[in-house]
């Protein structure tokens, strides 16, 4: 039995990336296409550099096809069962930079069905509502307004719709249930749900009336999403689509991703900000007993998640990031000291994002595609 388990609805355990690479069968990320990726870019960001984003599907192709004058669009998405944490937001930052660095399209689907119909707690109007509501964390991050179009599924199923259904006449139940484990209990919305995640991969293509590429970065766990769609593509006469995959970031607990579900061991974008530092204040370290202790015989920055924040989102200088594991390791940054930097920072960063998310609410129309 594996150590770790990643569905696209559950992450448990201590991943092993590697073993996971070969598990999902996508290819890591060599410095060969980072060499390639840079030259166009102008530069790497921070999560290519850290591993943070480290594994792909097609993304070589990707920039061929850039390289023969086709551009590509990017999809990427989120689940709205409740707010948004600062998890979610690695992959929407990143995908920023490739809208910047690669002046392309979004299309961001929020799959309010699909949480209605996986979650037996959440009524659709609530999830609809969790749409709206974490749309406004998207548009925080900066996107560009004329070249990003968020939807709601619910609301903009006459359009998904047409390029669902094609999906789903190409898919069998076979499939769907090798690939996700549905089972002879499953409700029938989340057996067809796989074609509606898969739409958004073709549609630009089909509104359009062109074939265009698509890259769709995303955390790993939701690749399996993408195995049917790239069977599929063929048949239907599209580009399969392309995939860059991140890691996860950790919650403030022992082990394990950020999750929602325990809430104190995750920061969302809505907490005040001194409530998400008294959650720093309560994180898991690589700390020894006392002081005393750790002074004499350093810290183990390697199993802290409070070096990990550091190390994904909220210390860009390496110089910086070094310096903190460096001083963890030999005693002379204690646990208490390190975790104050932190929640300085996320605070800092809170403040900044929730002006971000306020503004948003008078231009969140812009971005929403309905139809």
């Amino acid at each position: 039995m594996p150590r770790f388990v990643v569905t696209p609805w559950e992450v448990k355990g201590k991943v092993d990336y590697d073993k996971l690479v070969k598990q999902f069968g996508t290819k890591l990320i060599d410095h060969a296409l980072l060499k390639r990726l840079e030259k166009h870019a102008g530069k790497l960001h921070m999560f290519l550099e850290r591993g943070i984003f480290f594994s792909h599907r097609d993304f070589d192709w990707i920039l061929n096809k850039y390289e023969e004058g086709e551009k590509f669009f990017l999809y990427t998405g989120r689940g709205p069962s409740g707010h948004t944490h600062v998890g979610h937001l690695i992959p929407w930052i990143f995908t920023k930079y490739l809208q910047d660095a690669f002046d392309a399209e979004l299309y961001f689907q929020m799959t309010d069905d699909e949480k209605f119909l996986f979650r037996r707690d959440l009524d659709l109007d609530d999830a609809i509502g969790f749409t709206y509501e974490n749309a406004l964390d998207v548009i925080a991050c900066g996107f560009d307004p004329k070249k990003t179009f968020i939807f709601s599924d619910v609301e903009y199923a006459k359009t998904l719709y047409k390029t669902a259904i094609q999906v789903a006449k190409h898919t069998t139940f076979s499939t769907v249930k090798a690939v996700f484990g549905f089972k002879g209990s499953s409700n029938i919305g989340i057996i067809f749900f796989p074609a509606m995640q898969a739409a958004p991969c073709f549609f630009p293509s089909v509104l359009k009336g062109k074939n265009i590429p698509c890259l769709i970065p995303a955390a790993i766990d939701q690749d399996p999403y993408w195995r049917p769609s790239r069977d599929v593509a063929p048949k239907l006469g599209f580009y399969k689509p392309a995939q860059l995959h991140c890691k996860f970031i950790p919650g403030l607990g022992k082990g394990g991703k950020m999750s929602a579900s325990q809430p104190e061991t995750c920061i969302f974008t809505t907490d005040a900000p001194e409530a998400a530092a008294k959650k720093i204040m309560n994180a898991f370290t690589g700390g020894r007993g006392t002081v005393k202790e750790q002074r004499e015989k350093g810290g183990n920055p390697d199993i802290c998640s409070v070096y990990q924040y550091f190390y994904f989102l909220f210390e860009e200088s390496d110089k910086k990031l070094g310096e903190i594991y460096r001083t963890c390791k030999n005693g002379e940054l204690i646990c208490g000291d390190c975790k104050k930097m932190l929640a300085e920072k996320v605070k800092k960063f809170l403040v900044d994002h929730q002006r971000k998310r306020e503004k948003a609410k008078n231009v969140i129309q812009e971005f929403m595609l309905k139809d």
